[in-house]
Parts: structure tokens; sequence; C-alpha cells
């Protein structure tokens, strides 16, 4: 199909481009870029009013798929994805079984080809069945097309193991993907340290369960040389190492989710599961060196981290509920309403964080780029849309979210993959 978008604002980071263009596609690429295109398409979409962006890259999602589908389903994440303008995702391998060798990177991929609206992405594990005892096929993995690796809901706790993991995925090209947790401080911990804890009644994980690790990963990266990637930050000294690992020179990156540059610890106020997350909401203090991490520059993705769960998983104490929040439907108006709108970050600076800067971490040359040649991975935002977020309108099987009820500005409302439109409320359409 030809489509031709007329009179977007169109922000693309690897052209600089920011302003009123249209953008035509034909046989899934970008064709041309041009203030005014005078020519035949087979579907008309009249952007007037809002942003023509990337499809956004979210590097850190849960498709709980395979074995643990009444969750979530590749289907299902993938369309709460493409609602959310995500046309990539990174699945995380803790699946059941894992995703421990090349077989079964394969068959997501495979399987996704045919089950979801957005490209997916399969991650691998560092260790065989995320055990921490023996090294999983990173070579085969890498081969499979798996991009990363990563141990995510824990982290390899013998740091001489993970060292080979890293110098391994380092020989394939790959990336580390780090979920920074030091087991042995954790304590059943099940929110922030801090005198909302104390009000609770509940356990606290401080900020060294997470800043330990991270100084550990930084310097194996040092030593090993691998690309790390560091996980859903959640603290001050993550930014500030981060920050020190840049100045250095060293191959590290950082994602921050909205849930941390938006909530504190302040906002649980009463036992409610939708507010346990790992890492926790911590404080005020971090939420502004978050946000002013994202706005230097020195971390580098927006990610979700979207984990659903099912009600009665959710629905308890924070002392029982299992961790995780969903966030594929809400990142692009969340991040919007709390960073743009508030002059944190450029519109530019969005697209970078949830699309471009994504992209070249996985060294996908060919997208996030609403440019000329690309493919044509887009994502049409309405910065005028107000709302409340409602969890009962998600199309993914998860509902925990703390944010139900908040009020956004911005809607994703079109999303094209590889040309395809497979989000459609501009036009009255899916």
């Amino acid at each position: 199909m030809t489509i031709l978008i007329q009179n977007g604002h169109v922000v693309d980071p690897l052209t600089r481009m920011d302003g009123c263009y249209d953008v035509l596609i034909k046989n899934g690429r970008i064709e041309k870029v041009a203030e005014h295109i005078d020519e035949d398409a087979e579907r008309l979409l009249d952007a007037r009013g809002c942003y023509v962006l990337p499809g956004f890259i979210d590097l850190h999602v849960h498709f709980r798929d395979p074995g643990l589908e009444y969750k979530e389903t590749l289907a299902t994440g993938g369309r709460a994805a493409v609602k959310g303008g995500v046309t990539t995702v990174c699945a995380m391998p803790n699946t059941k079984p894992v995703i421990d060798d090349g077989e079964k990177v394969s068959r997501v991929h495979e399987r996704a080809k045919g089950e979801s609206l957005t490209h997916v992405i399969q991650l691998g594990a560092v260790t065989k069945g995320q055990k921490g005892e023996e090294l999983a096929d990173i070579e085969e993995m890498a081969r499979a097309g798996c991009h990363g690796i990563s141990e995510d809901g824990k982290s390899v706790m013998n740091a001489s193991l993970y060292r080979q993991g890293m110098k391994a995925a380092r020989d394939c090209g790959i990336v580390v993907f780090a979920h920074c947790e030091d087991q042995t401080l954790v304590e059943h911990g099940v929110m922030n340290a801090d005198k909302n804890a104390k009000r609770l009644g509940l356990r606290g994980i401080t900020n060294s369960v997470e800043d330990v690790i991270t100084a550990r990963d930084i310097l194996l990266s040092k030593e090993t040389g691998v690309k790390l990637h560091l996980c859903h930050c959640s603290t001050a000294d993550s930014v500030k190492m981060v920050r020190l690992a840049k100045e250095e020179g060293l191959p590290v990156t950082a994602e921050v989710c909205p849930h941390h540059f938006i909530l504190t610890s302040d906002d649980i106020k009463e036992d409610d599961g939708n507010y346990k997350m790992n890492p926790p909401l911590r404080s005020k203090a971090d939420v502004e060196a978050l946000r002013q991490g994202l706005k230097d520059g020195v971390m580098d993705v927006i990610a979700t981290d979207h984990a659903p769960h099912a009600r009665e998983e959710k629905d308890k104490s924070m002392a029982e509920a299992a961790f995780g929040i969903v966030g594929l439907e809400t990142s692009a108006a969340l991040t919007f309403t709390s960073l743009v709108k508030t002059g944190v970050l450029s519109m530019m600076d969005m697209a970078e964080k949830m699309s471009s800067n994504p992209a070249k971490l996985l060294g996908l040359e060919d997208r996030g780029s609403v440019s000329e040649g690309k493919a044509a991975d887009v994502v049409i935002f309405d910065p005028s849309r107000n709302y409340k977020i409602d969890k009962n309108t998600f199309v993914s099987k998860g509902r925990n979210t703390p944010f139900d009820g908040f009020e956004v500005t911005g809607e994703v409302v079109c999303t094209l993959v590889d040309g395809k439109i497979v989000y459609d409320t501009l036009s009255g359409g899916m």
C-alpha cells in the first residue's frame, strides 16, 4: 500500500528535521519526506496538529510467552505495543522455559512474525535456566538474532561467571542488559526503605541493593569491553555512576522507566500491590536526579519494563503481591506529560530516547528515523488530547498500574509497522 501522511510535524533525530512535512510511504519504506508531496496514494492520513515520529523501540518488556500466557502473549503484547506507538520490543528471557539457547530464540522470532503486530527481538539469558550456575550458549543465541543477553528479574551474583558471559557477549558483538540487584541485600524488601515503608509496616529495599551491582557491572564492562546497558535505573547514585562511566568513555548506556521519573514512595498512600515494582519507587531526590540525567543526556533511553500480571497476583498486600507494572500503552503519554510539557525534554529528545537511541544501541540502522530509505515504522502522536488513563481500556492482559485515573496529555493515534497501519484512531479505524 502507498500511504501519504500529510500536514504532520515531523520530528526526526537522525536528520534533525523538525517542522511540517509530508511523508510518502511505498512498499514498506519511507520513499520521500518533503514540505509538500503531490502524488496519488491509496491511503491518505491527515496528521494536522500531530507529531510524526519514528516508531518507538522499547528495550525492556515482558511478553510472558512461552509458558506464562495467562499474563500476556505475543499477540496481546503486540497489540498493547502498537497502541502505545511501540514498533519494536526487546522481550526479556525470563519465560517458562527460560530462553537460554538459539532454538528457543528462533522459535519466538518465527512465532512473532505471525502473531505479533510489533517487531519482537527476543533476548537470551546469561545462564542456563537463569540459575546462575552455568553459562547459556551465548554464541548460538547471538547467531539466532538475540541482539543481547540478560538475567532480567535478577542479577548473576557469581561475578566470575558473569564476567565470562560478558566476554562471550563482547566476542559476539551483542549487548549485556543488566538488572542490578544484590540479592543478598534485598532482605525480603518490597518497597523503598524509608518512612513510608515504616508507616505501612512493610520491609524496605535500600538504594544500595541497586547501586552495589551497578558499580560492579560498570567495572566489569570496563575490564571486558562489552556494551553494557543498565535497565530500569532508579537511584541518584546510578545516574552519578553512569555519568562517570561516560566521562571515562566506557561503552555504558542506561534506561529510565516512566514510573521511576514520575512517582515517589510518597505516592503510596496505602498498601496496594499495584505500587510494587522492582526496583521500587524511590525518593523525590532520586526522581529529580533521574529527570536531570535524562535532560543532560546521561540517561540514554526511556523504556517501560512492561510486566503484566494476573489480577489475583496484584490485588493483595505489597508483602505478597508480584513485582511489576504494565507500561506499553501509557509510556508515550506519561513521557510527554511529565517531561516534554514541563520543559525537561524537547520533542526531539523524546524521539531520541524512545526511538533513535534504542535503535543505535541495538544496531538497527534501518529503524529509529523518519527519513528517506528507512523502514516505515512510524507513529502519529496527538499532543492536544487530554484524558485520564483508564486501565479498563488496556488491550494488554495486564491491568497492574498505579497510573489508573492519572491525568495525561498526548495520545498515539496511528502506528505503522513496515508501512502497514496496525493501529489507527486518527481516521476512525481500529
